[in-house]
């Protein structure tokens, strides 16, 4: 009950506060009026007083007395035309805003609304989050507030900070997580993301070390190993990465989640992905979910072809085949897996502005709200590509 009384005063306060306007119109422009002929009187008074003082001669008194008397009739013949102009309100406007307004609000309320729910104070949602995400970051913010050396609250909270966006918190409870509770793999490559996410996807040198700690840890992470592979990649150094990108493939399992994303990066850096040679080590099928092959794969033939060439016609079959990509999502946009590779392809081949072409076509057809245009931006903001403008 409480509720709809607090509705209705509401309702009642705006609707004074936009009638206001409406209702005292023509009492100001009465007012003003009144007050023009004020001040039009008030220099006659004063036209006077000057010429007692012989300040002004007595033709230019008779001029200047003309001429507010003309300005103060002109004022004055304006009144009766406009007196009644009060009696004439704007019924439609206000029917509006007494009736219409509210009934509207209130069929909105009972179609979006909940009214049927009993109020629940931010106590008790804190007491029982259920799904409430910032509920839950609230509850385990007061908690730490008041326990800043639990351990085990900061270690779940930073993954929770990662997800909602909230990069450099989530840094902090990474950091604070290592702290109370020692490093283990899962922290300091949380750790290393967000270092990673602050620098716009760049692998720093800070993230680098804390990446090869992790590899202390647990040699056969797969998702250090990844990232020290992508730092390889951003300095420029593409043979050491696809070797890195290479082992990593020969190390995961044929259904690894992230071996499609590995084999782009192989491919990227002038290697045969696995699974393209049946013989080759770490070959096998893509990862269930993957989705249809990306159209523009090396097929075997152009494996054995590129190992006789030089250097240069290798570059230059690359650019062939990413040019083919290209051309062929043109005609089929919908390759969600072609249009990762192809923006990847150009950043690699240094070609920023095809990049951010291809980023701006692979968003029309996967627009950011969704789950894979999300990637994208992330893959652009990975690659350092500008992002401004591509989602329009």
């Amino acid at each position: 009950m409480l509720f709809w009384i607090l509705v209705a005063a509401l309702t009642a306060a705006l609707a004074v506060i936009l009638l206001y306007p409406l209702l005292r119109g023509a009492k100001a422009a009465d007012n003003i009026r009144a007050g023009e002929a004020a001040v039009y009187r008030d220099q006659l008074r004063e036209l006077d007083r000057d010429l007692d003082g012989g300040l002004i001669t007595p033709e230019e008194a008779d001029y200047a007395r003309a001429e507010i008397g003309r300005r103060l009739i002109a004022v004055s013949a304006d009144e009766p035309a406009q007196t009644p102009k009060p009696t004439r309100h704007h019924r439609f406007t206000e029917a509006f805003v007494l009736l219409v307004l509210p009934v509207l609000g209130l069929c909105l309320y009972l179609t979006t609304g909940r009214p049927d729910l009993p109020s629940q104070p931010l106590e008790a949602r804190l007491e029982n989050p259920g799904n409430d995400v910032a509920v839950l970051i609230a509850k385990a913010e007061r908690h730490l507030a008041e326990k800043p050396d639990d351990g085990k609250g900061w270690d779940v909270l930073a993954p929770i900070y990662f997800r909602t966006m909230r990069v450099n918190d989530a840094q902090l409870a990474y950091r604070n997580a290592i702290r109370l509770l020692g490093p283990s793999p899962v922290r300091l490559d949380g750790l290393a993301e967000t270092l990673m996410a602050v620098s716009d996807g760049v692998v720093t040198e800070e993230a680098r070390q804390v990446l090869e700690q992790s590899l202390t840890l647990e040699p056969d992470n797969p998702r250090a190993r990844f990232y020290i592979a992508l730092s390889m990649e951003q300095a420029g150094r593409p043979n050491e990465a696809r070797q890195a990108f290479e082992a990593l493939a020969k190390q995961s399992p044929s259904d690894a989640p992230w071996l499609p994303l590995v084999n782009q990066h192989i491919a990227m850096n002038g290697g045969a992905p696995a699974g393209t040679d049946p013989a080759a080590p770490g070959a096998g099928p893509a990862a269930p979910g993957a989705g249809p092959a990306a159209p523009g794969n090396p097929t075997q033939q152009d494996v054995a072809a590129a190992e006789t060439m030089s250097a240069g016609d290798q570059q230059q079959m690359i650019r062939g085949m990413v040019e083919s990509l290209d051309a062929k999502l043109s005609e089929d946009p919908n390759n969600f897996e072609g249009w990762m590779r192809l923006v990847r392809s150009y950043a690699v081949l240094n070609d920023k502005d095809r990049a951010a072409g291809a980023l701006k076509r692979g968003l029309a057809a996967f627009p950011p709200p969704g789950e894979q245009g999300r990637q994208l931006l992330a893959l652009a903001r990975e690659l350092g590509i500008a992002t401004e403008g591509a989602t329009q």
